[in-house]
């Protein structure tokens, strides 16, 4: 399905401040197929979609779905009012209800006279039938997914938003869900925005990418032009490999450090591992957090601060179980005040397990240059 950015079927620009951050973003979406929102961790991806959905009111700032206003001339449409599909990476669905009742939820609010998707056609896009009557506790981190997206599209909406629907997936989970996404993006005639920072998967999936970095979007192309000389890992900056041991069912711990989750992890107690933690995964705070979403929290020393050539900062961090790496915008490099020596807590938000014999720290095709 070629994307046809000359007529889009959304129109949106948004100018926000929060804090440091600015979000100073204009996009336009055609009436189908799927825009890639491709950038940094603290790009503002997440943020705009907030936007779009309503979910976060920017100040300034207009959105305009199929010649409807719904933000700006004095308008804001609430987000309970706005005919919109959003998912986000961790899906949540009512556990005390089967599949069958989750997705029908979706349908609930439709306006009266307004076309239904037929429920058996989202369930046989996305191979939901032998899932019907079972509870979400039954179900794989990918069913879930493809549970939560049937139940967007049963809303019916005018604007469907994948937020980094695969990331909080391993690698088989992953592989579980793409091909129905392939199906979604060939029969589905909706504008679509798919947050990613997985070149592969958006290659396979977009369109056309939108890059952003720093809140702005810098580039709006068809997919092969917008991602051309990016390899498979070129979005997540350096990449460190840990030796680990494993402690427990999905559970790892480093050198004299506390245990973690790491996706798709196994392997007998006290067995050795390695695991691969991307910068674009660790943030840092000068503070140890009293809680925190983080899988882990490590007291680390910053060892290197170099700017990426899309202005992202990425430091590099020297903690008890060796060197790992952080990418954050170069406001928050600027009011934590990181220097050489600098002591800082870094938090990891996702780690995976290294493939046999990935035995080095090393670096993509995007490592920062000094």
């Amino acid at each position: 399905m070629a994307a046809d950015l000359r007529q889009p079927a959304v129109e949106a620009w948004f100018r926000l401040r929060r804090g440091d951050f600015v979000l100073d973003s204009t996009i336009a979406l055609p009436a189908a197929g799927i825009v890639g929102l491709f950038g940094p961790s603290g790009a503002g991806k997440s943020t705009l979609l907030r936007c779009l959905a309503g979910v976060e009111r920017a100040p300034e700032g207009r959105v305009s779905v199929n010649g409807t206003i719904w933000q700006g001339d004095g308008v804001f449409v609430p987000p309970h009012r706005r005919s919109v599909g959003l998912v986000f990476q961790d899906a949540v669905l009512f556990p005390h209800m089967s599949v069958r009742t989750n997705l029908r939820f979706g349908a609930r609010r439709l306006r009266a006279g307004r076309r239904r998707v037929p429920e058996g056609d989202v369930v046989d896009l996305l191979g939901l039938e032998r899932l019907l009557e079972r509870k979400p506790a039954t179900l794989s981190g990918g069913e879930v997914q493809r549970v939560a997206i049937g139940r967007a599209l049963l809303n019916e909406p005018d604007l469907l938003l994948l937020d980094e629907p695969l990331a909080s997936l391993d690698v088989a989970r992953r592989e579980e869900i793409l091909p129905y996404l392939d199906r979604l993006h060939a029969e589905l005639a909706m504008p679509t925005i798919f947050v990613s920072h997985n070149v592969e998967e958006m290659r396979r999936l977009a369109d056309s990418v939108a890059i952003m970095a720093a809140g702005r979007i810098l580039s709006h192309r068809p997919t092969a032009d917008a991602l051309a000389g990016l390899g498979p890992d070129a979005d997540q900056g350096s990449i460190a490999s840990l030796d680990a041991r494993f402690v427990g069912s999905g559970r790892v711990a480093l050198r004299g450090g506390e245990a973690f989750d790491v996706a798709g992890s196994s392997g007998p107690v006290g067995g050795p591992c390695r695991v691969r933690i991307a910068a674009r995964d660790v943030s840092l705070a000068l503070d140890r957090p009293s809680r925190a979403s983080a899988l882990a929290v490590w007291p680390a020393t910053v060892e290197a601060i170099a700017r990426t050539d899309c202005g992202v900062v990425e430091v590099s961090l020297r903690c008890d179980g060796g060197l790992v790496h952080a990418q954050i915008a170069g406001s928050v490099a600027a009011a934590l005040g990181l220097a050489m020596q600098s002591r800082v807590f870094a938090l990891i938000h996702r780690a995976t397990l290294a493939a046999p014999g990935d035995a080095t720290n090393r670096a993509t095709q995007r490592a920062p240059t000094p």
